[in-house]
């Protein structure tokens, strides 16, 4: 049945002239009546009967009539849900926690209003978020591939920002007492990263980063949650981990963990997001110059050679 239609006859029939419907909805008189008569026609029934002030609702066109309404009204609502800059941007991050999150938020807090949906996949390949976003289930995704030619046609791959990282370690560590570290320092002691996913990004960072720096990365055990691997660390003299300056992380006060800056150099995780080629949400333009207007790390910052960067001078951060 033809929306355009029964709209036009739910205004004639509100306004109670097919002129008044026709100035309203931007077309001709003429264009109301034919619309009128083919849904007469296919409805077999009189839906209007003329008066000398206008039109009248016939019976037939008044028990039509409540239901012609609730279809364009959801008609109406369907339309808004995909109609770019009415429907809610949906992003998913890694962790609520992450990095990622923390800015999301502060993003969100600068623009009050502003109409976002913060959401985890659960996925630790990143090429199932991949697919998530080439099937429109969000409109962009905070993964990284490492070989972005290898990405499907419809998407791309945009640098977000650089997140530096630090250690963590707990008091009892001999490194615990230091303001600041270099990577080359943290050889030989035992970084622990349990639970990293093979194929994921943050995977093939730290093997880079174990070949470069020639650290001692310790995956061994699955990951049961952050509360485990602070409580560890806690207790530990000799375990610590790598976490990112803006991750946000809570511990019970007698922990007393340290979160100590990696410096000459710097080691810069790179945060990229993966959104639709074609068309993006337009809520990601400003999402992404709200990133790119964060301080830039220090010249030399480490980052791993997949890592994709910054587009200096691009008017459009969707492009």
């Amino acid at each position: 049945m033809d929306t355009e239609a029964l709209r036009s006859f739910v205004r004639a029939a509100e306004l109670g002239q097919f002129r008044h419907a026709a100035d309203e909805l931007g077309v001709t008189q003429q264009a109301i009546s034919k619309r009128i008569a083919c849904l007469e026609r296919e409805l077999e029934v009189r839906l209007f009967t003329r008066t000398a002030r206008g039109v009248e609702l016939t019976r037939d066109g008044r028990t039509f009539l409540p239901h012609a309404r609730d279809v364009v009204a959801s008609v109406e609502r369907a339309l808004t849900a995909v109609r770019p800059g009415a429907r809610t941007l949906r992003i998913d991050v890694l962790g609520l926690r992450t990095a990622q999150a923390v800015l999301l938020h502060a993003y969100w807090r600068s623009r009050p209003g502003t109409k976002i949906d913060v959401v985890t996949l659960k996925v630790t390949d990143p090429w199932e978020a991949v697919a998530a976003v080439a099937a429109g289930e969000v409109d962009a995704t905070f993964r990284s591939v490492t070989d972005p030619s290898a990405l499907p046609p419809g998407v791309r791959m945009r640098h977000a920002f650089d997140s530096p990282v630090e250690l963590l370690v707990g008091p009892k560590h001999p490194l615990a007492k230091a303001a600041e570290l270099t990577p080359y320092q943290l050889r030989k002691h035992r970084i622990w990263v349990p639970g990293i996913a093979p194929g994921s990004e943050w995977a093939e960072f730290y093997d880079e980063l174990v070949t470069e720096f020639d650290l001692r990365i310790d995956a061994a055990g699955p990951h049961f949650g952050d509360e485990v691997l602070l409580d560890v660390l806690a207790e530990s003299g000799d375990v610590a981990t790598l976490v990112g300056a803006r991750d946000r992380y809570q511990w019970p006060a007698h922990h007393d963990l340290r979160r100590i800056p990696l410096v000459s150099p710097t080691i810069g995780y790179p945060l990229s997001l993966i959104l639709p080629r074609a068309n993006p949400h337009p809520g990601l333009r400003g999402v992404l110059a709200h990133f790119a207007g964060l301080p830039r790390l220090p010249e030399g910052t480490w980052v791993p050679s997949w890592a994709t960067r910054p587009h200096d001078g691009d008017n459009d951060p969707t492009t």
